[in-house]
Formats: C-alpha cells, sequence, structure tokens
C-alpha cells in the first residue's frame, strides 16, 4: 500500500502558497510564477494515475514544478527565442509522473552537495532579508519562514490584511531581485 495518497481537489487549499513562493523566488515575476503553479497543477493532474505515494504529494508537484521552470528558462534563453522547448523524460507523457516520483530528491537523503546549498541559499536569504526595510523583513519572516496566520500577524502589528498583502508582495519582489543577483 502507498505511504502518501494524492487528492487533487486539496492541492490549491494545501500547496498553493507554497509552490507560487518557490517560484517567485526563482523566476521574479509574478505572473509568470502563477502560470508555472498552473502548468504544475495540469501536468500532476495529466499524470496522477502514475503516482505512486512513495514521495508525499507536495514533494511530487515541488518535482513537477522544478521541471516547469527549467523549461521556462530553456525557453527563454534558447536561440530560437520564441521557440518552445520541451524536455521529453519517457517515450510518452503518460509516464511523466513515474519519472520524476522515481527521480525526486528524498529529504531524509541528503548528499553534501545538497546540504552546502541548502545552507549557501539560507545565507543568502538571510543577507537579501536584512537589506529589506525592517517592517518588511519582519512581515516576511512573521508569513513566510515562522508561518504565523495572517490574522495574528495583523493584530500583532497593527496593520490589515490588504496592507500585510502588499508588504509581503513588495518583500518577495525584493528578496527575489536580490536573490537573483547574489544567489543564482
Amino acid at each position: 500500500m502507498p505511504k502518501h495518497q494524492i487528492n487533487p481537489n486539496k492541492w490549491i487549499d494545501l500547496y498553493s502558497d507554497y509552490l507560487f513562493n518557490y517560484t517567485i523566488s526563482r523566476v521574479s515575476d509574478r505572473v509568470i510564477a502563477q502560470d508555472l503553479v498552473q502548468d504544475t497543477f495540469l501536468a500532476g493532474l495529466k499524470s496522477m494515475k502514475n503516482f505512486k505515494g512513495e514521495a508525499s504529494e507536495r514533494t511530487w508537484l515541488i518535482s513537477i514544478l522544478k521541471r516547469k521552470i527549467i523549461d521556462y528558462y530553456r525557453k527563454i534563453n534558447s536561440k530560437k527565442g520564441k521557440a518552445e522547448v520541451r524536455v521529453n523524460y519517457n517515450s510518452s507523457s503518460e509516464n511523466e509522473g513515474d519519472w520524476l516520483e522515481e527521480r525526486v530528491s528524498d529529504p531524509f537523503d541528503k548528499t553534501a552537495q545538497d546540504t552546502l546549498e541548502n545552507e549557501e541559499l539560507g545565507d543568502a536569504i538571510y543577507k537579501c532579508l536584512e537589506k529589506l526595510p525592517q517592517k518588511q523583513a519582519e512581515v516576511f519572516k512573521m508569513k513566510t519562514i515562522l508561518g504565523h496566520e495572517t490574522e495574528v500577524i495583523c493584530n500583532e502589528l497593527e496593520i490589515t490584511p490588504s496592507n500585510l498583502w502588499v508588504i509581503i508582495h513588495r518583500a518577495r519582489t525584493a528578496l527575489a531581485d536580490c536573490l537573483k543577483e547574489n544567489w543564482f
């Protein structure tokens, strides 16, 4: 019996924010990030029959998203410019989920390289956070790093929810730009 189950009806509620945050830090464009997350959900739906339950649903979706981001950069960096680049890992697209799940990294099987990259990325994020205005950094840390609920943050900092999301957006944009210069 598989360790993990798949339930696409809950993907948006459970994973859309996480996938968006993951993507925006890599593409620095809100619309493109949203498109890539939507493409990820669509690819997940198309290949969900191949989900074996060996990886968590979130890990499986992240592995699909990583390929979408790679495809995006290959497309915009191609010599033809407008030519869409599609990487096929199997002879049939039906096996996409198999390929991704079989090759997804196991979070409990980190290599020294993975650990080093995570530490370097963590350092880069914190250095970039230090460059943000104090309130942006504080709101970003509370919401994204510490995972506080919107209501808690708004009450503690005496701001409105819409103001919180404006601050978060500005912080994410500034962090994405900073990481693009200092990490990628």
